[in-house]
């Protein structure tokens, strides 16, 4: 992921925001607050034949106590026109690949309970399911706005 790249990861990210299904952020934060949270080398993006940017991945870390130095959390969006071609599962295998080339040993996220699509492709991808936090926040925008939100945490311990 470049700064060239920005435009693109913003647009798919806001896609994401606008279902109400991705995230808890009302909005997609400014770049170098996005940049700056997230580790370089786990910033990545999909791109099609052409060049443009279709998916991205990144990973922030959990914890600054540095005995959670090796344990991250992940997002991987992608542009909902090109969804259901496999995009996210190369993202997600690279993310992996990645995180354990630079010495993390777990990857964590957590997902709403209703986004079966992400949870397959992370129970796919190796990750298990092992908890289910109720009720953790109450939505502020978008569809789900005034609903209370379940979410599903998944870990990949590497």
């Amino acid at each position: 992921m470049t700064d060239a790249d920005w435009d693109a990861v913003q647009d798919i990210y806001a896609q994401g925001i606008a279902t109400g299904n991705a995230t808890f952020e009302e909005r997609v934060p400014a770049k170098a607050d996005f940049l700056s949270a997230r580790i370089p080398e786990l910033r990545i993006v999909a791109e099609d034949t052409s060049g443009a940017v279709v998916g991205w991945a990144a990973a922030s870390p959990t914890s600054a106590r540095a005995v959670y130095r090796g344990v991250i959390e992940h997002s991987v969006y992608i542009d909902q026109a090109k969804a259901g071609r496999g995009i996210a599962t190369q993202l997600l295998r690279e993310l992996i690949t990645r995180a354990r080339v630079n010495g993390y040993w777990t990857i964590q996220s957590g997902i709403f309970a209703e986004n079966t699509a992400s949870r397959a492709l992370h129970s796919k991808a190796g990750f298990r399911e092992i908890g289910h936090r109720e009720r953790v926040a109450h939505m502020t925008y978008g569809p789900y706005a005034g609903i209370w939100r379940d979410t599903i945490l998944v870990e990949q311990r590497l």
